[in-house]
């Protein structure tokens, strides 16, 4: 069974920064993309930022220059580092990780999400 282990949200100011992280632990085999995505209140979910294994990224242009999506690999790590935060960027910041598990399967995992506030 794989989890994927969220943390670093919490309460910031506009202009702050926060780190997340996500950790994929269990029976993985390999991972293809890595990301986050986030759901604002009242809003559906969206695209934040992607890693390919390659290291390739993609950015929702409400983030270009403010957000950098990173992974290490040796860990099944994911990072988003946020800055110049503004208070659009509210939301619940799921990380998502597409690989294959121990039976060489292809699977979509999805964390449980971590709050993130940022006040004006």
């Amino acid at each position: 069974q794989v989890q994927l282990v969220e943390s670093g949200g919490g309460l910031v100011q506009a202009g702050g920064s926060l780190r997340l992280s996500c950790a994929a632990t269990g029976s993985i085999f390999s991972i293809n993309h890595m990301g986050w995505y986030r759901q604002p209140p009242g809003k559906q979910r969206e695209l934040v930022a992607t890693i390919a294994s390659s290291g390739l990224t993609n950015y929702a242009d409400s983030v270009k220059g403010r957000f950098t999506i990173s992974r290490a690999n040796a860990k099944n790590t994911v990072y988003l580092q946020m800055n110049s935060l503004k208070p659009e960027d509210t939301a619940v910041y799921y990380c998502n990780v597409d690989g294959y598990d121990t039976y060489y399967a292809r699977r979509d995992y999805w964390g449980q999400g971590t709050q993130v506030t940022v006040s004006s």
